[in-house]
């Protein structure tokens, strides 16, 4: 059962596909719709940040708190949320320092375990694998092990890099180290290419096809 298009859809096509051939013209040069499209992909983005930001963070947490609950104290936080706008007065802009120090203080304060526990005990842990077990010989835990030890090794230059006995290990965290960059180039060009892929559909399949009847 085909879905009838009307009108505003026909619209909302051309306008999402007249933005993105905009963006395409960037690959010819720069260029007055290039310019526009960027103005409008800014101007909306900042503008839907920040009702977001208002829907869900000042207004359940300060308004609401203030003006319907009574929590007098939370004045404080939107004083120190208004110094920020003293960023903008050469004259008054040191006081920006006080809630940025807060907030930086706070914040190192309570991200620092965390990432801690996440990215230095997870990570000591998932390399601290057994190399035996009842199936045997665990190749794959073998050469994460072997990774991880060979990495570190490259990056101990309290040595100099000379001689059998640290060159190959060094080498070998050389090659674990490129296959890592490598790998992480792969899947972000093939990410880049998947949103590629995805406009060209939608120019074709959604936009031109919504207007000549064709479909996918």
């Amino acid at each position: 059962m085909e879905t009838t298009l009307g009108f505003l859809d026909y619209l909302q096509y051309s306008v999402a596909a007249f933005l993105t051939l905009c963006v395409f013209s960037f690959l010819w040069r720069d260029n007055v719709f290039y310019k526009l499209a960027e103005a409008i992909f800014v101007g909306t983005s900042v503008g839907y940040t920040l009702g977001l930001y208002y829907k869900t963070l000042a207004y359940p947490r300060l308004v609401l708190p203030l003006f319907y609950q009574g929590k007098i104290h939370y004045v404080l936080a939107c004083v120190l949320g208004v110094l920020y706008l003293t960023r903008f007065s050469r004259k008054y802009g040191w006081l920006s320092r006080w809630p940025m120090a807060l907030l930086i203080g706070f914040g190192s304060g309570m991200t620092i375990p965390y990432a801690i526990q996440a990215q230095v005990f997870k990570q000591l842990s998932a390399s601290m694998l057994p190399l035996w077990s009842s199936a045997g010989f665990e190749f794959n835990n073998f050469l994460i092990v072997l990774g991880v030890l060979c990495t570190l090794f490259y990056f101990f230059f309290s040595i100099e890099h000379k001689g059998k006995l640290v060159k190959i290990p060094v080498r070998i965290g050389i090659i674990y180290i490129m296959i890592s960059f490598g790998a992480t180039f792969g899947y972000t060009v093939m990410a880049r290419f998947a949103l590629l892929i995805g406009r060209i559909n939608f120019l074709w399949y959604t936009w031109l096809g919504s207007i000549f009847g064709f479909h996918a």
